[in-house]
């Protein structure tokens, strides 16, 4: 498959289902099950799957939170405290997070397999649309916070539409996510590239 090939719809990270087979080459070599027990397996993997990790378990504590304060288990100012908590942790370090694997690590990682190199321009893609969907959660996240401090009734109003994207969200993080420990983790594997493990 040809690189332009990539650049259609059918590849945005809201339309796929999973990276196309020719990008996903080296994970037949080195499926997901067999990745700890490689000897390669470095501790820089071990750190990015820790993340990854990471942002899984903020995302699910943004929805567990929001679904609690809106089903009335836990209170509003409770809620409103892990909001803020958790809301700038995951934008902030899923930002510092793609700024470093855009700046160093996949410029590196795409030069070392021509078979595969496409797919970090489409993780690159990925981060952009997560980008302006964390955006757009900051911005209803910061609405309901002022909210609950002037009108906490009012505030209470904009949870399902701050649930909805937090949703939207988990989808998109969950796909790109899994999509780049699909094509990172055999890359670190194979190539073991220096300076990067």
């Amino acid at each position: 498959m040809k690189h332009s090939e990539y650049e259609t719809t059918q590849w945005a990270l809201e339309n796929r289902q999973v990276l196309p087979d020719a990008l996903r080459v080296l994970l037949q070599d080195y499926p997901r099950e067999l990745w700890e027990d490689d000897p390669g397996f470095s501790q820089l993997i071990r750190f990015w799957l820790d993340r990854h990790l990471m942002f899984r378990r903020i995302m699910e504590a943004l929805l567990e939170t929001t679904a609690h304060v809106r089903d009335k288990s836990l209170d509003p100012q409770s809620f409103a405290h892990q909001l803020s908590r958790y809301g700038s942790m995951f934008v902030g370090e899923l930002h510092a997070h793609h700024s470093v694997e855009d700046a160093h690590y996949f410029p590196v990682m795409k030069t070392l397999d021509s078979r595969i190199t496409a797919g970090f321009d489409i993780l690159d893609k990925d981060h952009h649309t997560i980008d302006a969907r964390l955006q757009g959660f900051a911005e209803m996240a910061n609405g309901v916070l002022r909210g609950m401090q002037a009108d906490e009734a009012a505030a209470m109003a904009q949870l399902g539409p701050l649930a909805d994207e937090l949703k939207v969200l988990e989808h998109f993080l969950d796909r790109h996510l899994t999509d780049e420990e699909e094509l990172v983790v055999p890359v670190l594997l194979k190539y073991t590239p220096e300076g990067l493990v």
